[in-house]
């Protein structure tokens, strides 16, 4: 039989997703009935129809019935509803869902109704914690938990799996710098959610609102609670753009553009080809951020594309940095300032954008001096490409999870929560003092996939993370100098090349392979070279 049943009682079993093949054989092993409890749609395209499995089931002479219930959280209505089904149909009956958890949930709570209603007592809540019933469950459906549920269900495939993620699109990023330049079509960085949870984990589609680690709960935003055994924090990083004033409403306009936005990297490239002489502004706000070299790529494929167009020597490149360095790893910076030097652009450090008015177009920065003094000035622009400040989502950075800065605290070796030993994190939202970047979440997810397991059964943790991070900084279209390194800014290179001289071997990992890898093997559980160095 292709599909897999447990048997809750003489009445009743329950399975995951059958298909319209499989209804022939669940009517051949004798079930008299079947409950849909999973909605249409929720699985995407790969996901038979409800009307469908009715009609093959009429056929068969075994009766059908809808009662879908969304992830999350059970109605007492759909309890009640559930008990008069299996009041009246014929029995044995097999109810199903995408895993079995949620007509298993219907089962137990209409258990215990029973027991309330013979005690004249409240019936069960609407809001649901499932009694604990996911083993695990993932704050976050980018790459960082994607990756991580997809490697736990490769090592042990009967977890139960929750993620937890509100967006229906799942975005590819380190594309959108290439987009901004013109050399990577933004379609191609875009997926719907639907197809990249992975099969056997449970995609709940609303936001969090809390923690309540004491009591191993997630408070949902729509009122919900959701329990679990063992949690993983990696919601990511939030781009703030309203710290900035007046930027929100001049985004996409006036020459202001943004290689951190999906609808706006398509923008920068319109700018850069339509720019022809003037003044070109990048900035960088305070760390931490996504990708610490992504603002200066944007400048650097802008400032080639110009020149090869015969341009530059008209347009003034300005590099705006809230920062005191031009890269964090000094290593690279000896290399990146010859191509700084290429493109006449002008350094300005500890400069943080704090004001556009894009009417006018100008941008207004705080100047901190040597002496510590903070000075504004405003600097007039044809073109402003900005990176937004960034921090921690407000739901993490309020609650008992987070450290100081608001980001999950966890052993920067380990990425286990140093409270909650129940708890891991990795990603952009993590504590741990590495470069926010997809590589970085491609090596972190194999330490928590293995030191989550090996807590679950209580075993050592000896799974180390080394602090790898890379950035492939774009310094012209069809060459990337490769920058990997790990904390303490060690150099990590994968390759027996010179990290220092910029390839076009490089350029063609991060156009073709890199993204090829990501789509097909970083969130599927396939861990090519992401073992983090003993």
């Amino acid at each position: 039989m292709a599909f897999h049943s447990i048997k809750m009682d003489h009445r009743l079993s329950v399975s995951g997703q059958i298909g319209i093949d499989d209804v022939a054989e669940i009517t051949a092993a004798g079930y008299q009935s079947i409950i849909c409890n999973r909605p249409d749609l929720e699985g995407g395209s790969n996901q038979p129809t409800s009307e469908a499995l009715e009609k093959m089931a009429d056929s068969l002479g075994i009766a059908f019935v809808y009662l879908p219930i969304k992830m999350g959280g059970i109605t007492p209505e759909r309890i009640a509803a559930f008990q008069k089904l299996m009041n009246e149909l014929p029995k044995p009956v097999l109810a199903f869902c995408a895993s079995g958890m949620r007509a298993s949930a219907l089962y137990q709570m209409s258990q215990q109704l029973d027991q309330n209603d013979a005690d004249e007592q409240e019936p069960v809540v609407a809001a649901c914690n499932w009694g604990n019933a996911f083993d695990v469950v993932v704050v976050g459906g980018g790459s960082a938990g994607i990756g991580v549920t997809a490697s736990l269900l490769k090592r042990r495939p009967a977890l139960r799996i929750a993620i937890i993620e509100p967006n229906d699109k799942h975005y590819y990023q380190p594309a959108w710098t290439l987009v901004g330049a013109g050399a990577y079509d933004i379609a191609r960085t875009v997926k719907p959610m639907a197809e990249v949870i992975p099969k056997n984990a449970e995609w709940i589609q609303t936001a969090v609102s809390g923690f309540d680690p004491e009591r191993n709960h997630v408070h949902l935003a729509d009122g919900r609670v959701m329990g679990y055994r063992q949690l993983v924090v990696c919601p990511g990083i939030r781009t703030a753009w309203e710290k900035i004033e007046g930027l929100e409403e001049t985004l996409g306009k006036n020459g202001v553009t943004s290689n951190y936005r999906y609808d706006l990297a398509p923008y920068t490239w319109e700018l850069v080809k339509n720019l022809h002489n003037g003044k070109a502004i990048f900035t960088q706000p305070p760390m931490p951020i996504k990708c610490a070299g992504a603002p200066q790529k944007a400048m650097y494929l802008a400032c080639d594309h110009w020149l090869h167009a015969q341009r530059l020597h008209d347009i003034q490149v300005e590099f705006n940095t809230a920062t005191a360095v031009l890269f964090g790893v000094a290593d690279f910076v000896p290399p990146l300032m010859e191509y700084v030097k290429r493109y006449h652009a002008g350094l300005f450090f500890n400069s943080n954008l704090v004001k556009v008015d894009g009417e006018l177009r100008i941008a207004y920065f705080e100047i901190k001096n040597s002496d510590g003094t903070i000075t504004r000035e405003a600097k007039p622009f044809d073109m402003l490409h900005v990176t937004p400040p960034q921090t921690a989502p407000d739901f993490l950075r309020d609650s008992p999870l987070s450290d100081a800065s608001g980001f999950c605290k966890v052993n920067e070796k380990t990425l286990q929560h140093t409270d909650y030993p129940n708890i891991f994190s990795l990603g952009d939202a993590c504590s741990s003092p590495n470069t926010k970047t997809a590589a970085a979440a491609r090596k972190q997810i194999v330490v928590v996939a293995e030191n989550l397991l090996a807590a679950k059964e209580d075993r050592k943790l000896t799974t180390i993370y080394d602090g790898y991070g890379a950035c492939p900084l774009t310094v012209e279209n069809g060459k990337v100098i490769l920058a990997e390194f790990g904390f303490g800014g060690k150099l990590l290179p994968t390759f027996p090349l010179d990290p220092m001289i910029p390839r076009k071997l490089y350029w063609f990992l991060k156009k073709t392979v890199f993204p090829w890898i990501y789509w097909n093997a970083m969130l599927k559980g396939k861990e090519w070279l992401a073992r983090p160095g003993k």
